[in-house]
């Protein structure tokens, strides 16, 4: 199953095994993924529609949204249809350019949903530092171009992954003990010294990661520091409350990725369960919860869901 070339040899498909230890459970929780994925995709596909239709959602904050419901549409769909059929179908075979495209596109959009994160994180600083000039400093044009930075530096900054790794002999193990193709499980199948792939994986954390939370820290301080200036309590809670929907999407982004980065790095005594589950939720959970965080909260959608669902205005 090992196909050679001039300067590398790969399989020709790779076996993943799907949720190992849980193989009697499988099919109920390819259930309970397949109702998460439906929920992420309704719900993203609905938050897309009622921004593309109501021109007063034309706005910086919408347009980030629309933007970070594109990505999550990506992040879901690169991983959930394999998934399901592993589990229900034990479909566990995936062809080798199938599996590093899914680790480019799994790694180029959660990076591309980091900086969306960011850019979010500073229309907020914005519109509450700087009320009166928040449209002039964050014109539609701005918006794109933010947009575009992050993209690209998604696609530029994970495309030598897959550079190097293809460019690498396997060893003859293709076994993959997941759900999916992630970066650090498909190096561990690499028979060559993997060490200058880990140093730029790790880079490539730090300088994304790192240099998003830590923009977004300083814009929450700066709010922070804004909100307590304001001489009611009315006021400070109605700045708070714009500010909660994007706090909690940004947890529900950041917490589970955080833990299976490291684990992958460092936890060798994380039992092998408990880093799967949360590697196949953390790209599930957070596209699923995202449009009902922003849906529930953002009462120009939430209006506009309401109004779709019952046939009435508000």
């Amino acid at each position: 199953m090992v196909v050679s070339g001039n300067s590398s040899a790969h399989p020709v498909s790779f076996i993943l095994l799907g949720i190992p230890g849980l193989k009697n459970s499988q099919f109920y929780i390819a259930f309970l993924f397949c109702v998460m994925y439906v929920v992420a995709t309704v719900g993203n596909i609905t938050i897309l529609y009622i921004i593309r239709t109501d021109h007063t959602l034309h706005q910086p904050m919408y347009l980030f949204l629309a933007m970070l419901a594109i990505t999550d549409l990506i992040l879901s769909s690169s991983t959930q249809p394999k998934m399901l059929a592993i589990l229900w179908s034990h479909a566990h075979e995936i062809e080798y350019h199938a599996c590093l495209t899914q680790v480019f596109f799994i790694h180029a959009f959660a990076s591309v949903e980091s900086g969306v994160l960011m850019a979010m994180a500073l229309d907020r600083y914005v519109a509450i530092c700087f009320p009166l000039r928040h449209s002039s400093i964050l014109t539609t044009s701005v918006v794109v171009k933010l947009g575009m930075a992050v993209i690209v530096r998604g696609l530029l900054w994970v495309s030598p992954f897959c550079i190097m790794i293809s460019r690498m002999p396997f060893c003859p193990s293709r076994v993959i003990p997941q759900s999916y193709c992630e970066h650090m499980a498909v190096l561990k199948l690499l028979c060559a010294d993997t060490r200058v792939n880990r140093a730029y994986g790790l880079f490539v954390a730090f300088s994304v990661v790192g240099f998003d939370v830590l923009v977004i820290s300083v814009s929450y301080v700066m709010i922070l520091r804004a909100v307590l200036q304001l001489p009611s309590g009315e006021a400070r809670f109605k700045a708070f409350g714009t500010c909660a929907s994007h706090i909690c999407v940004i947890l529900a982004f950041y917490i589970p990725a955080l833990f299976t980065f490291l684990t992958h790095r460092f936890g060798h005594h994380v039992p092998q369960l408990v880093h799967i589950m949360f590697a196949n939720l953390y790209l599930l959970v957070p596209p699923m919860l995202n449009p009902i965080i922003y849906g529930v909260r953002t009462k120009q959608i939430r209006d506009r869901v309401i109004t779709g669902c019952c046939g009435k205005d508000l």
